[in-house]
């Protein structure tokens, strides 16, 4: 196990991130994995001040991480004082108990972490709401009866019925607020799908950004369309999808969606709550999937993208966008690998004319 202490600015509070390289994560390049999972936690806004990076080469089901390994980063915290461990990898309920009790200290896994960056990130009423859901969701597999998520909702007030536990109490209150979300998302939908009633209508092509986070989907939405759209350098910087007129050389050639980025391991619950606003993709006339050409993972990517599409039901015609490739050494060299991925188009979305090959493209496929 290599242990790398990272010198940062002194925080009250001592972080360790642990990132795992197990045997059912079939990512080629683990090295950049595990920058991602620190990425992951910066967009968090977290700030760690330790981490750790452990090989497993099977799954405890009780632990996740083996014992040997597990008790290596139990000395960890005790001798360096860790208040908080953050997990690279999703974990069971009953795991993320076991490890907060042998650690002595909170113990945040993959879900909890994106969960975290979605409420920082989400803008719009669905958004939030869908979030908010996810966490319900999130919560309620984790409730032990300490009456901390009652604390957190209900300020503590105290509404216990005649015999009922305060897990059971917790239960309750969740279920109730689930149900009002749930509602108040329906009605959301019903606005959205006069919307898209209006759009198929007018009989516009329309074009959806899809792809993994932080591949330059924003970016590219902006460029073609002159937006602002937040397109942050961060993961999920973009979590409510926006949509705009898209006009190039003056003349329309439809409307354009930018989506929520995908990520490896996206737990299930995080696609269901985005469902309502993936749906969006079901009305697609093309999908643009753009890529990082500058990510070693680049085709892992690929593959994370079009599992979750299956997953959500889209089975689309797709235009494979490769950004980046101003970051890209000898290019040549990955040409065979790229084309392999058909139709598609290279291009830089913060190059002066980066876009001229996808402009060129979708001229040719919508210019009216």
């Amino acid at each position: 196990m290599a242990k790398r202490p990272t010198s940062t600015k002194p925080a009250r509070k001592k972080t360790l991130i642990v990132g795992l390289e197990t045997p059912d994560n079939p990512i080629s390049n683990i090295s950049a994995y595990f920058e991602e999972f620190k990425n992951l936690v910066r967009s968090s806004g977290r700030m760690y001040t330790d981490e750790l990076y452990i090989k497993l080469r099977s799954i405890d089901p009780l632990y996740y991480i083996t014992k040997g390994k597990r008790e290596d980063i139990q000395r960890y915290c005790q001798e360096y004082g860790i208040n908080e461990v953050i997990i690279s990898e999703p974990l069971s309920p009953g795991q993320e108990r076991s490890l907060a009790e042998l650690f002595t200290c909170p113990v945040i896994d993959r879900t909890g972490l994106i969960l975290d960056i979605f409420e920082r990130g989400a803008q719009s009423a669905a958004g939030k709401k869908q979030v908010a859901l996810a966490r319900l969701a999130y919560e309620k597999t984790r409730l032990a009866g300490r009456g901390i998520f009652m604390a957190q909702q209900a300020g503590g007030i105290g509404t216990r019925g005649p015999g009922e536990t305060a897990k059971e109490q917790e239960t309750r209150l969740i279920d109730r607020l689930t149900a009002q979300l749930k509602k108040e998302l329906a009605h959301l939908e019903r606005i959205r799908d006069t919307q898209r009633k209006k759009r198929v209508q007018s009989r516009l092509p329309l074009l959806c950004l899809v792809g993994y986070t932080n591949a330059g989907k924003s970016t590219i939405l902006n460029s073609l369309t002159a937006s602002d759209v937040i397109a942050e350098d961060k993961l999920f910087a973009t979590l409510d999808p926006a949509t705009r007129q898209l006009y190039i050389d003056g003349k329309r050639i439809g409307l354009i969606s930018d989506t929520v980025g995908f990520i490896q391991q996206l737990p299930h619950r995080l696609i269901e709550a985005f469902k309502s606003t993936l749906s969006e993709l079901e009305y697609a006339t093309l999908l643009l999937q753009v890529i990082d050409l500058s990510d070693p993972n680049w085709r892992d990517h690929i593959v994370v993208v079009n599992n979750v599409l299956e997953e959500i039901g889209v089975d689309k015609p797709m235009l494979y966008v490769f950004n980046k490739i101003d970051k890209v050494e000898n290019i040549h060299n990955l040409m065979p690998f790229i084309s392999r991925f058909n139709p598609h188009v290279l291009v830089s979305a913060t190059e002066p004319n980066g876009l001229e090959p996808l402009e060129a493209f979708l001229t040719r496929q919508f210019s009216q």
